[in-house]
């Protein structure tokens, strides 16, 4: 069902007893709708959680405003953040004793990946399908054996690898369990990565 918060414009679907907590995170120019057939078909029973970006690029949704390709208005990533953050956290005291899983797509990683150098808490398992984080994330211990997938294309224009690496870096030393997936590709998503979402999601 389609609903409003007073937080964000959102796709929610309670799913059923006990099944997982999925949040989604669309990409630049997507909308609320982007992974729920996705996540459906994956885990069938999950309740989801898909909020839509809350700015507008030329009139593509994001989740936090940019002043260029990879450039990011710091400031502004910061406030929405904060606001991402109350209302994921918000949506999973509303549904306590789930496992929460959380995947995004670009800009929808990069503010997944923002909320999760903050407040890892919120997920069991996070999935960052061609994220582009151009900053030094603080080191947060919580990340210690936080169940962390990312994916990446080896020619991706707008999500260059050698910053993949590093984000795989930061995970791996904050003691996150990362796994990757990486196609010769660019910044499409491919079947190899969506195997490995599936994998991850349902083991």
């Amino acid at each position: 069902m389609n609903t409003s918060t007073t937080a964000y414009h959102a796709f929610i679907k309670p799913g059923s007893d006990g099944a997982p907590l999925v949040f989604a995170f669309h990409g630049t120019g997507g909308n609320e709708f982007q992974f729920t057939e996705l996540v459906e078909q994956i885990l069938p029973d999950a309740g989801i959680v898909s909020p839509r970006g809350d700015v507008s690029e030329h009139g593509a949704l994001r989740f936090f405003r940019r002043t260029g390709e990879g450039v990011y208005d710091m400031d502004d990533l910061a406030r929405r953040t904060d606001k991402m953050i109350d209302f994921l956290a918000q949506k999973k005291a509303e549904n306590r004793g789930r496992p929460v899983y959380a995947l995004g797509y670009s800009n929808g990683a990069n503010i997944l990946a923002a909320v999760a150098f903050r407040r890892p808490d919120l997920f069991d398992r996070i999935a960052l399908l061609h994220p582009l984080i151009p900053w030094k994330p603080e080191n947060n211990s919580a990340l210690k054996d936080r169940q962390v997938l990312i994916t990446a294309g080896q020619h991706d224009p707008i999500c260059p690898l050698p910053l993949t690496e590093a984000l795989v870096d930061y995970f791996e030393r904050q003691g996150a369990k990362v796994e990757t997936s990486i196609h010769a590709g660019g910044h499409e998503i491919r079947q190899a990565e969506l195997q490995a979402l599936n994998a991850f999601l349902t083991r």
